[in-house]
């Protein structure tokens, strides 16, 4: 048997993909070294007076900068550049096309110090711990990839001194949709232990990749990264089980409950979108009507007393807890009554239904062979919920 460890602090859209999905176990390490900082992350077009103000900063501080321009034909027109911006600091250039001998006495000499400011590419990506540079200004940096931006940052900051990183780029008009998802998730991830994030922020933006063959990104757009990733859950479970994978089944989302009221979360109670498609997500995955109760508990700290939509959309997410174990497929409910749609094999006390349609036939009867109807008048959504949920009560099986 092979045991394989895979180290990395930002693993390609693939490999996290596999691991999510149960086909490689995980594990995070998120406390970073003792005495460090965030790095300060800045990104804005190309402005001399900055570049310059950030060199001299680090210089004076007796710290030493990286400068990466990743275009070999143009870094000496760079360097110079630099040095008519920067007079007081001493510049060299480094770059993969060197001989081997001269790039080792640059990268020897720029670690002890005898120069200030490394003009260089991406040879400066991996395998590089300078704690006296702590400034780092990448040039373009539309046209790096996440991942590669991360590492890059990861050059700087290894002392206990304050880093900081420049990302200058064009226009936002000129940089292409996926270059803004890029610089938007490094802008916002500055924290110690952001990779994993930034790796999750790259699968979406790139798609999630191949399984079987050799693509290790690909678009998954065409369903969402969620639903992709529900059905690749659905399969790798039912592989782990020992069954068939069943890919044309419809994903099982629990009983629906249509009760003709509002179930919301209103804008005026939240504004933000976002904020509330993460509340709804939570409110869905809630496996207990606990974890209901505290998340009640937690909307009401932060935004305030629920208002009736909310109430009731925490009521019918319970609701649908407690059918769930039943096997009900579907609850209607309007003012004059409604029905309960059973899946093929319910899990029900039998005795008490059949119980329930011989002494009150005036309110309950068959409606085919995997429905109950209900004949009662409801005039608001509380006697609607309290009558489903007693319903409910009666209709779970006794436990021996």
């Amino acid at each position: 048997e092979l045991d394989m460890l895979t180290l990395t602090a930002t693993p390609i859209p693939r490999t996290l993909n596999m691991a999510m999905a149960g086909l490689r176990d995980i594990s995070i390490i998120a406390s970073p070294p003792p005495n460090r900082h965030a790095i300060k992350t800045f990104i804005s077009e190309w402005v001399d007076a900055q570049v310059q103000e950030a060199c001299l900063r680090e210089i004076k501080r007796g710290g030493q900068v990286f400068f990466l321009h990743n275009d070999v034909k143009s870094m000496e027109k760079m360097t110079l550049e630099l040095a008519a911006l920067v007079p007081e600091a001493r510049i060299e250039m480094a770059h993969g096309q060197m001989p081997e001998r001269e790039l080792e006495r640059i990268m020897l000499d720029f670690y002890h110090q005898r120069f200030n400011i490394l003009v260089c590419s991406t040879i400066i990506e991996s395998g590089i711990d300078i704690p006296s540079a702590n400034t780092i200004i990448i040039n373009r940096a539309d046209k790096l990839g996440l991942a590669q931006l991360h590492q890059l940052r990861g050059r700087v900051g290894r002392s206990h001194h304050r880093a900081y990183a420049y990302f200058m780029v064009p226009p936002k008009a000129l940089i292409s949709k996926d270059a803004v998802k890029r610089l938007e998730a490094l802008e916002a991830s500055g924290d110690l232990g952001a990779g994993f994030m930034l790796s999750s922020h790259d699968m979406e933006i790139r798609g999630a990749g191949e399984l079987l063959g050799d693509e290790q990104s690909g678009q998954i757009q065409e369903i969402g990264f969620t639903l992709y990733t529900e059905l690749l859950e659905r399969a790798v479970s039912a592989l782990k089980s020992g069954k068939q994978p069943e890919l044309d089944a419809p994903m099982d989302k629990g009983p629906e409950v249509d009760l003709q009221a509002s179930a919301l979360i209103p804008e005026d109670y939240l504004p933000d979108i976002h904020a509330r498609l993460v509340l709804y997500k939570r409110i869905s995955s809630a496996e207990s009507s606990l974890e209901l109760r505290d998340l009640q508990v937690e909307m009401i700290d932060r935004f305030g007393l629920l208002p009736e939509p909310v109430k009731t959309l925490f009521s019918v997410a319970e609701l649908k807890q407690q059918a769930e174990i039943l096997g009900v497929k579907k609850i209607e409910a309007n003012a004059a009554g409604g029905r309960i749609i059973f899946t093929a094999t319910p899990n029900i006390n039998a005795d008490q239904l059949i119980l329930l349609i011989q002494t009150q036939a005036a309110i309950y009867k068959f409606d085919g062979a995997d429905k109950l109807r209900f004949v009662k008048a409801f005039e608001t959504i509380d006697q609607k919920l309290e009558f489903i949920a007693d319903l409910i009560r009666k209709l779970t099986p006794v436990v021996q």
